[in-house]
């Protein structure tokens, strides 16, 4: 197929004004259009299959196999494409040759056309954003006749459309730039009809990629059905950037923690793959260098349904800074095999130094691929990142949302949460990263876990338990946190959805992992006075008539876990929390700029007795809690018998946040005493919405949304990225919030949001009131 392809071309480039309709003075030649054209990708010799290849993204990635050597559409549904990762077009004063096999495979009710989608962009054009785009210049066959973006141009011959091959050439044409796009069959080099148009060289920039059925409003059991093989790609055209690639080891995240007993320090690493078919390889090898060689600590096996494969090495030397390598080999169904590595560097303990910590929250898919926070991440530089949930939301992507059977739920979560790995990669590739799942992680908008109960009826915001099939919720969590040290009491709860709360220590600190949500009761347990069961919108309601006892907050495992990690004291000298969000209600607006909300149950404000205890327990080990979730950065004290007895919490921005939230009570009308000397507004000792003691030293409340780019967008939204310097010898936190449009580097003061930085000292967060400014 490759050979013929270039016949084709070249044919074409040789007929000239017989196909194309163009002077000879501007027909290309072979060396012109580049003499090799590469297939792309090894389809033709993949085992079945979901994942595709490492230089493709499927849309939706649930809807695509490989099947007997190509690359099959498995839906009916309107505008399923894969996009090539690894070639961009980028120079329009250049040509290029494209071709693709294409063979129809069902046809429903009408045959929504199959082809090339050229020039897909976003609106910066970068080309992972660009996967998702839904931008682009149409060329293929659809209703009997070739497109060309808006030229339609009946077939002069039937085409079997079960065995055709497309070929598109691009060049430039004075100020324009031209396609051509030719249909053949495959058993003749002659093409049997061709259709051309110009368009704005800018029109041709970006993605390209292949597409079943044209039309997004397709609906499942609508279109047609096609597989592609032998996609062949050349011309200068084009940007070749392997460096794009994506996978077979997606990404990897991995932790080092002191056990504090015989086995010293674990560290405790994730392969994470693409779906893989029955008859591919199962197994990752770990390698480590060590005296300039690279030495095997043996492999583990891939888990097939989270499609990770996680090592545990005890006794680690954690004085060394230690390459790594983790190394997948393909075997391919001609007995062949392709070796890929993912490489990079356990570091040593940072023990003697502070300690510096990227804190993120909430990844709303507008921002992708959140490249700001992404490379100032890089830039800083932080010894540890931690995710604290939200990874993904359900509309990720695109292409709708699959809650059940588990299986192929399954799969739509992995395609969204692997857009995680793609903006942030590389920023935990060299240090370790603690990752814990949130509410719309398991497809929920809120979640009152119950223990693990099974959610009865109702909706996903307002109803206690878990929505999604068990297998798939465990998914998540392995996913997420598989890697993360051993759990506390790993005992799975109700309905065996698997736990992830426990502790870890690294560079002198020691930490707590709390699930905030799994055990929490859920909002049909009270009555809220209002429409919707988890907010209290009137602002005159009595919210002590919503603590009644038995309600649970961490639940009693987390609590005796909590009192354990307060007294133990081993290996560290400061403490912090890490958890899905604050024990407070400090948000007076949500969703619109004038949507007044008194008090939001889904905040770890509520219940008030189980809040109260957990604030009572935390402030005897002194810890710094640093949340998320709220998509609006908090620096708050909390109190439970007086004001500011216990400890501080740091709720960071969002990556990049999408349901606004305000925290505005001067306007509101709500009483506080004893505003910082800073004096900003909203700041100082407040009762919040439920009749909890908090302390708010500073905020930063976003815009009202207007911006077009996304970047804008997210940065007049409130988002960026925390980074907490935690100091085990002077027993103090240097707490930054950046914003999203910033280098982070630079020193300028607007980088921050206002309040920011401050620096507590660790016997403030047992209640001893220092920080005045």
């Amino acid at each position: 197929m490759q050979s013929l392809t270039r016949r084709m071309a070249l044919k074409l480039f040789a007929l000239g004004t017989t196909f194309f309709g163009l002077k000879k003075s501007k027909i290309l030649t072979a060396a012109e259009t580049g003499s090799d054209s590469p297939v792309i990708g090894r389809w033709k010799k993949t085992h079945d299959r979901v994942w595709l290849g490492e230089e493709f993204w499927a849309n939706p990635m649930e809807d695509w196999r490989i099947v007997d050597g190509a690359a099959e559409c498995m839906s009916t549904g309107g505008s399923r494409n894969i996009q090539l990762l690894t070639y961009q077009l980028t120079n329009p004063k250049a040509p290029f040759t494209m071709s693709v096999h294409a063979s129809q495979v069902e046809v429903k009710q009408q045959d929504g056309g199959v082809g090339f989608r050229i020039g897909v962009k976003s609106d910066i054009n970068e080309y992972r954003s660009n996967c998702f785009a839904k931008s682009g210049i149409k060329a293929g066959i659809l209703n009997g006749k070739l497109i060309l973006g808006n030229k339609e141009q009946k077939l002069k011959q039937p085409v079997n459309l079960k065995d055709c091959v497309l070929t598109v050439v691009g060049k430039p044409e004075g100020e324009k730039y031209s396609l051509t796009l030719m249909v053949s069959g495959t058993e003749s080099d002659k093409p049997l009809d061709t259709i051309s148009h110009t368009f704005p060289p800018q029109a041709v920039l970006g993605n390209v990629a292949v597409v079943s059925n044209f039309d997004p409003r397709f609906k499942r059991m609508i279109g047609a059905r096609y597989r592609f093989s032998d996609w062949s790609v050349s011309g200068n055209a084009f940007t070749v950037s392997p460096e794009h690639k994506f996978g077979p080891i997606l990404w990897s995240m991995y932790t080092l923690s002191d056990s504090r007993g015989d086995e010293g320090f674990v560290m405790k690493i994730s392969a994470l793959t693409g779906p893989l078919g029955e008859k591919d390889n199962k197994d990752v090898e770990l390698l480590i260098q060590k005296d300039g060689s690279w030495k095997s600590l043996g492999t583990a096996p891939l888990d097939t349904d989270a499609w990770t494969a996680t090592f545990r090495i005890a006794n680690w030397n954690e004085k060394e800074a230690t390459p790594f390598k983790l190394v997948y080999k393909e075997q391919h169904t001609d007995g062949s095999e392709t070796v890929a590595e993912r490489t990079g560097i356990i570091r040593s303990n940072p023990s003697g130094r502070p300690l510096k910590l990227g804190a993120l929250t909430c990844q709303k898919d507008y921002g992708f691929p959140y490249e700001p926070v992404a490379n100032n991440l890089l830039k800083v530089d932080p010894d540890l990142l931690y995710f604290s949930g939200d990874q993904l939301y359900e509309d990720h992507g695109g292409f709708g949302l699959i809650r059940d059977p588990a299986e192929p739920a399954i799969l739509n979560y992995l395609r969204k949460f692997y857009m995680h790995g793609m903006a942030f990669g590389e920023a935990m590739r060299d240090r370790p990263t603690v990752c814990i799942p949130d509410d719309h992680d398991v497809f929920q908008g809120n979640i009152w876990g119950e223990g693990g109960m099974k959610m009865k009826e109702g909706t996903t915001s307002s109803n206690g338990g878990y929505r999604e099939p068990a297998r798939m919720v465990n998914v998540v969590h392995k996913t997420c946190a598989g890697h993360h040290p051993d759990y506390y009491d790993p005992t799975p709860c109700l309905q065996g959805i698997s736990v992830y709360y426990g502790d870890m220590v690294y560079g002198d600190v020691g930490f707590a992992i709390l699930g905030d949500r799994q055990f929490k009761s859920g909002p049909e347990h009270v009555d809220s006075g209002s429409g919707r069961a988890d907010h209290v919108t009137d602002a005159n309601f009595d919210t002590s008539k919503l603590d009644k006892p038995g309600l649970e907050l961490l639940g009693d495992r987390q609590e005796k876990f909590l009192e354990h990690w307060c007294d133990d004291w081993r290996g560290h000298q400061l403490k912090v929390l890490l958890s899905q969000t604050v024990f407070a209600g400090v948000a007076t607006h949500h969703g619109g700029y004038n949507g007044y909300l008194k008090a939001d149950l889904d905040s770890g404000s509520w219940p008030q007795t189980a809040r109260n205890r957990a604030v009572r327990i935390i402030r005897k080990g002194m810890p710094l809690h640093i949340n998320g979730d709220q998509h609006l950065t908090t620096l708050s004290q909390y109190g439970a018998d007086e004001q500011r007895d216990g400890c501080w919490s740091f709720c960071t921005p969002a990556i990049s946040a999408g349901y606004p939230r305000w925290w505005r009570p001067d306007e509101v009308g709500m009483q506080h005493e004893n505003r910082p000397k800073h004096d900003l507004p909203n700041t100082g000792e407040y009762i919040d919405g439920f009749g909890n003691k908090v302390y708010v030293y500073a905020v930063g409340n976003p815009e009202p949304a207007s911006e077009k780019n996304r970047y804008d967008l997210a940065h007049q939204k409130g988002s960026g990225f925390g980074l907490v310097l935690i100091d085990p010898k002077a027993k103090t936190y240097e707490i930054h919030s950046y914003r999203f449009l910033v280098d982070a580097t630079d020193g300028k003061a607007s980088n921050e949001f206002p309040g920011w930085p401050v620096t507590l000292h660790q016997k403030e967060n047992g209640g001893e009131t220092k920080l005045i400014s």
